[in-house]
């Protein structure tokens, strides 16, 4: 059985362009891909080109595109498939073995400039075990998993090191433009252990006002901040560069979970290190 019959495309795969030497991914997006007139690829980054664990014709190119689009601007971490033996090229591919969508499988190699000290939030510095993860302080998936990570490292100071970055998911919850200010904000006075408290809030996840979102805090939490004290660029900022470092790890969802520089798609690797 060939390589390309264990695997079912589940986007239109495209034939690559006959007779071509080597696969050009900026060709193929600007004439293949992104065929709407009114959107304009302002930058392309190939962020890691891999080979596929296990399907060794295929590779995987991992980028992202800044678009623009009717005056608005948005960065997209995508990935592609190709098959450069037999020219095929694919959005997404299905493993029929497993069920698994390949795309949800594969990320990057994370950098050791993700260990910086700012985004410790919980174990030692020294420890042998990294983790990093990408959260939304109101996904509810991230509720039901944060909390009680940042409380286990915290238990094995000596084993593991958690460092956390910011990933609203704004689409989905407007509440979190704001929280994530007032978690960098506390962050920065070294009130760390504060910030997390933060997944105890209880908020419609589409309250965009700011002032009902602090009172809510204040009320639910004891914690009392004032618009002025969250308003500044640093905090922006902070939360800004965040994303962007959650984009060129193609983090497409929260949590996201990374352990020793890879990408741990069931996030409890770390735990066969605390026995």
């Amino acid at each position: 059985m060939s390589l390309t019959s264990k695997l079912w495309t589940t986007a239109i795969v495209s034939t690559l362009i006959a007779g071509a030497a080597e696969f050009n991914l900026e060709s193929f997006i600007k004439h293949s891909l992104v065929k709407n007139p009114q959107v304009k690829i302002q930058k392309l980054k190939v962020i890691a080109e891999e080979p596929l664990p296990g399907h060794p014709d295929w590779k995987a190119y991992m980028f992202t595109m800044e678009l623009s689009f009717r005056g608005k601007k948005q960065t997209i971490p995508d990935t592609l498939f190709v098959n450069q033996k037999e020219q095929l090229v694919s959005l997404d591919l299905i493993d029929l073995r497993t069920g698994r969508d390949l795309k949800e499988t594969i990320r990057p190699t994370l950098s050791q400039s993700y260990y910086d000290a700012k985004h410790l939030v919980a174990g030692h510095a020294d420890a042998p075990h990294k983790i990093v993860v990408f959260s939304d302080p109101q996904c509810p998936f991230c509720i039901g998993y944060v909390p009680g990570l940042v409380k286990e490292v915290k238990a094995h100071p000596d084993k593991l090191a958690l460092y956390y970055y910011h990933m609203p998911l704004l689409s989905l919850h407007p509440v979190s433009e704001t929280l994530t200010r007032v978690m960098e904000y506390l962050q920065s006075q070294g009130k760390t252990d504060e910030a997390f408290k933060l997944y105890k809030l209880k908020i419609d996840p589409r309250t965009r006002d700011e002032k009902k979102i602090l009172a809510a805090i204040k009320k639910q939490l004891g914690i009392e901040i004032t618009p002025s004290e969250i308003d500044k660029p640093e905090y922006k900022k902070a939360v800004q560069a965040d994303i962007q470092k959650a984009r060129e790890m193609m983090v497409r969802g929260t949590p996201t979970v990374f352990f020793n520089g890879k990408y741990d798609a069931n996030r409890n690797a770390y735990k066969k290190y605390l026995k």
